[in-house]
């Protein structure tokens, strides 16, 4: 976690670009002694944040090409502006899947070192279990990933009455049926990527375009890739609106998410630039969340399920990161997401 004084120098560092060490103590009332600041911004160099040029007492600092992507916001704060009053990026970044995404690590080393000890556990854990047990277990995630997922879009179905749908089939009184279908549709596609291994392994386009069309079957949401405009609802943010950009958009998702190494990467770029492009008339969050399962499970991954996650905290990220490019919030949501799951499932 980043102090307030991390902050201030990396903010520093952006208005002042290529100063030395001692230039920027100087300059910076940090409030702390010129070896911690040095220390200060070896950190915010492992963080992402700044980068060096030069070598001894002619390293000069800069903010990093990732500081957009990285940079802490507080969405609380950043949401208190409306809607027409955030200075934002209006319009759908083709540079930054083909550009800087491609460039730079999404997870700190202590992040990776933090998941990865996570991931062990999960294969010990998961050894220990009999086949029946690890289905249980599978189940419960599944449920749990349907009715959260399907929260997050409005429905107004209880984890309780979403296991009883799930399980026996048993509609809840009082809610529509396109609820239920969103339900069930969840789980079918679920179960279709457990079912079918190594099929995001390679991610391609129509393996996207199957996985919406289990998503929103019986909902009359349109599938494939659309061919007119879309709006998101509590932004300005607008997406591409040309079949043939989305799908070079979607194309370049997909090569950049099979040439990076790092499996939970991997996962984090599916969840986000899914649903950043907007392929889909409908359904674009609810393939991401899938999406970036099916990367786990491919990969021999712990599966994650959003369960405890908060509708607004994820809508508030996802919308940080359409209008600012930022990945910061959304970041924080994948790692404790993860976390649960491990410690929660298996």
């Amino acid at each position: 976690m980043l102090s307030k004084e991390h902050l201030k120098i990396v903010s520093f560092i952006r208005d002042n670009p290529s100063l030395s060490s001692k230039d920027i103590y100087d300059a910076l009332d940090a409030g702390v002694a010129y070896a911690t600041l040095k220390r200060m911004l070896l950190q915010l160099m492992a963080e992402g944040l700044v980068v060096s040029s030069g070598k001894g007492r002619g390293t000069k600092y800069l903010s990093s090409p990732a500081y957009e992507l990285f940079y802490p916001v507080n969405t609380d704060e950043y949401f208190e502006q409306e809607i027409d009053e955030r200075e934002i990026k209006g319009r759908f970044n083709p540079g930054l899947i083909t550009g800087v995404l491609s460039q730079v690590s999404l997870l700190s080393k202590a992040e990776s070192k933090h998941l990865m000890i996570l991931q062990k556990k999960y294969e010990t854990n998961t050894a220990l279990l009999t086949h029946t047990e690890y289905s249980k277990e599978l189940e419960r995630l599944a449920i749990d990933l349907s009715w959260k997922s399907s929260q997050i879009e409005g429905n107004t179905y209880s984890l309780l009455e979403t296991e009883r749908l799930l399980k026996e089939k048993e509609t809840a009184e009082g809610k529509s049926k396109d609820e239920a279908i969103m339900l069930l549709n969840h789980k079918d596609a679920l179960d279709f990527i457990i079912a079918s291994p190594g099929y995001a392994s390679p991610l391609s386009v129509s393996g996207l375009e199957d996985i919406h069309s289990l998503l929103v079957k019986d909902l009359g949401i349109d599938r494939n890739i659309r061919k007119r405009k879309v709006g998101i609802s509590g932004t300005n943010y607008v997406p591409l609106d040309n079949e043939y950009q989305i799908r070079e958009a979607l194309q370049a998702m997909c090569r950049l998410v099979n040439q990076k190494d790092n499996i939970f990467e991997k996962a984090l770029l599916s969840l986000l630039l899914i649903s950043y492009i907007q392929a889909f008339a409908d359904g674009n969050k609810r393939t991401a969340r899938i999406v970036n399962n099916a990367v786990l499970i491919d990969h021999q991954y712990c599966p994650i399920s959003f369960r405890t996650i908060n509708s607004i905290d994820y809508k508030k990220a996802m919308l940080l990161f359409y209008e600012q490019n930022n990945i910061s919030a959304f970041k924080t949501i994948f790692i404790d997401q993860f976390e649960f799951a491990v410690k929660t499932y298996f």
